[in-house]
């Protein structure tokens, strides 16, 4: 038997809650909260207060969701990095 299938929402995080949980508002209107997910964290994906993001949730508690994608600004440049400080032939560790 296959796992439930999960419901995804695009919305915007409102405010930022301790334990790495936030109050997102949903495109449809409804306030949720959300957790980030696991990949998220592995990848130390930073999410701050009026981020547009994904939240994945069970068809069966529509209160709570998990972050799992968070969306790029639109006017964010994907040109080249500005250089950087400080001797760029050594490396820091």
């Amino acid at each position: 038997m296959a796992k439930e299938e999960l419901i995804t929402f695009e919305g915007l995080v409102t405010e930022i809650l301790p334990d790495a949980r936030y109050r997102v508002q949903l495109d449809n209107g409804h306030e949720v909260i959300a957790y980030t997910a696991g990949k998220m964290k592995k990848n130390r994906i930073k999410t701050l207060a009026g981020d547009r993001v994904t939240v994945e949730m069970s068809p069966y508690d529509l209160e709570k969701g998990r972050l799992i994608f968070r969306h790029k600004d639109s006017g964010a440049s994907s040109g080249p990095r500005p250089p950087q400080r400080g001797n760029p032939q050594f490396r820091r560790r």
